[in-house]
């Protein structure tokens, strides 16, 4: 049996800036489609917000989102971090940098103790990242 399993995001209203601004820095393919186009909105305020939208990049990232619509309360984020894993420390600092701006950055992108380059943040849509480079180079850290 094979599957994927996929991040889904919820927003109160800004699913579409989000999955925007995620698919400029990280590319791939990107779908959306609004609560009014599935006829499933309950007033003006719902139609254009995001019911499903989903990123899918071309190393094999899978992210969904939608809004949370006017009747529904919305979930606020926490107890859980993206994490992007990666050999290539000047593509992934770039992502970093871009990805992190306008939110708040825990942990800069750095040699950790262990030998990988790691880091955090919010970004500023409140969703929590970690990124984890392989050591020195792109090799794995010496045990």
């Amino acid at each position: 049996m094979t599957y994927k399993l996929a991040t889904y995001l919820t927003f109160e209203n800004t699913a579409r800036q989000a999955m925007e601004f995620y698919h400029s820095v990280l590319g791939g393919k990107l779908d959306m489609n609004t609560f009014s186009e599935f006829g499933m909105s309950q007033g003006e305020a719902d139609a254009d917000l995001i019911m499903h939208a989903q990123l899918e990049t071309e190393e094999g990232a899978f992210i969904m989102a939608s809004d949370t619509p006017a009747h529904m309360e919305v979930q606020k984020h926490g107890g859980f971090s993206i994490a992007l894993f990666s050999q290539d420390y000047e593509s992934v600092q770039d992502k970093f940098d871009t990805l992190a701006a306008g939110g708040q950055v825990l942990q800069p992108l750095g040699q950790a103790p262990w030998g990988d380059y790691f880091g955090m943040f919010v970004d500023q849509f409140g969703i929590n990242w970690m990124f984890i480079v392989a050591g020195p180079k792109g090799e794995a850290a010496a045990e």
